[in-house]
Protein backbone atom coordinates (compact mmCIF):
# COMPACT_ATOMS: atom_id res chain seq x y z
CA UNK A 1 0.00 0.00 0.00
CA UNK A 2 1.31 3.48 -0.99
CA UNK A 3 1.23 6.43 1.79
CA UNK A 4 -0.73 9.65 0.71
CA UNK A 5 1.53 12.57 0.67
CA UNK A 6 -0.39 15.34 3.52
CA UNK A 7 -1.47 16.68 0.10
CA UNK A 8 -3.15 14.27 -1.50
CA UNK A 9 -5.02 13.33 1.85
CA UNK A 10 -5.96 17.16 1.84
CA UNK A 11 -6.98 17.39 -2.03
CA UNK A 12 -9.05 13.87 -1.01
CA UNK A 13 -10.63 15.63 1.79
CA UNK A 14 -11.76 18.97 -0.22
CA UNK A 15 -12.69 16.38 -2.94
CA UNK A 16 -15.38 14.63 -0.72
CA UNK A 17 -16.23 18.41 0.35
CA UNK A 18 -16.77 19.21 -2.93
CA UNK A 19 -19.69 16.72 -3.85
CA UNK A 20 -22.00 17.59 -1.11
CA UNK A 21 -23.45 20.33 0.40
CA UNK A 22 -24.06 18.97 4.29
CA UNK A 23 -21.16 16.70 4.87
CA UNK A 24 -20.79 15.07 8.54
CA UNK A 25 -17.49 13.75 9.51
CA UNK A 26 -18.67 9.95 9.66
CA UNK A 27 -19.04 10.27 5.85
CA UNK A 28 -15.74 12.51 5.47
CA UNK A 29 -13.73 9.59 7.29
CA UNK A 30 -15.20 7.12 5.17
CA UNK A 31 -15.21 8.68 2.01
CA UNK A 32 -11.36 10.04 2.37
CA UNK A 33 -10.41 6.66 3.88
CA UNK A 34 -9.07 8.45 7.31
CA UNK A 35 -9.33 7.48 10.65
CA UNK A 36 -11.43 9.72 13.33
CA UNK A 37 -8.03 10.54 15.12
CA UNK A 38 -6.29 11.08 11.87
CA UNK A 39 -8.61 13.20 10.31
CA UNK A 40 -8.92 15.78 13.25
CA UNK A 41 -5.67 17.54 12.32
CA UNK A 42 -6.35 17.92 8.78
CA UNK A 43 -9.86 19.56 9.22
CA UNK A 44 -8.52 21.75 11.59
CA UNK A 45 -5.63 22.97 9.06
CA UNK A 46 -8.59 23.54 6.14
CA UNK A 47 -10.42 25.22 8.75
CA UNK A 48 -8.02 27.61 9.52
CA UNK A 49 -6.91 28.07 6.33
CA UNK A 50 -10.32 29.21 4.99
CA UNK A 51 -10.63 25.65 2.80
CA UNK A 52 -13.48 24.63 4.50
CA UNK A 53 -16.07 25.44 7.18
CA UNK A 54 -18.26 23.49 10.22
CA UNK A 55 -21.63 24.75 11.02
CA UNK A 56 -24.08 23.07 13.27
CA UNK A 57 -27.52 21.73 12.03
CA UNK A 58 -29.90 19.34 14.13
CA UNK A 59 -26.93 18.99 16.89
CA UNK A 60 -24.74 17.42 14.11
CA UNK A 61 -21.54 19.37 12.87
CA UNK A 62 -21.71 19.48 9.06
CA UNK A 63 -18.75 20.58 6.81
CA UNK A 64 -18.79 22.22 3.57
CA UNK A 65 -15.79 23.11 1.09
CA UNK A 66 -15.31 27.06 0.47
CA UNK A 67 -14.37 28.83 -2.33
CA UNK A 68 -10.67 28.87 -1.89
CA UNK A 69 -11.00 25.18 -1.00
CA UNK A 70 -12.91 24.70 -4.40
CA UNK A 71 -9.74 27.15 -6.07
CA UNK A 72 -7.18 25.07 -4.39
CA UNK A 73 -8.87 21.82 -5.96
CA UNK A 74 -8.64 23.27 -8.90
CA UNK A 75 -4.55 24.34 -9.30
CA UNK A 76 -3.90 21.07 -7.64
CA UNK A 77 -5.31 19.42 -10.23
CA UNK A 78 -3.62 21.73 -12.87
CA UNK A 79 -0.38 20.68 -11.26
CA UNK A 80 -1.11 16.72 -11.13
CA UNK A 81 -1.62 17.26 -14.76
CA UNK A 82 1.68 19.49 -15.32
CA UNK A 83 3.66 16.83 -13.22
CA UNK A 84 2.36 13.49 -15.11
CA UNK A 85 3.19 15.28 -18.53
CA UNK A 86 6.87 14.74 -17.13
CA UNK A 87 6.42 11.46 -15.48
CA UNK A 88 6.81 12.76 -12.01
CA UNK A 89 3.68 11.18 -10.56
Amino acid sequence: MVKRTKLEVIKDILEVLSKGRNVKITHLIYKSNLSNNSIKPHLNELLSNGLMTIYEEDNKKHFRITQKGQEFLKEYNKMKIFSDSYGLS
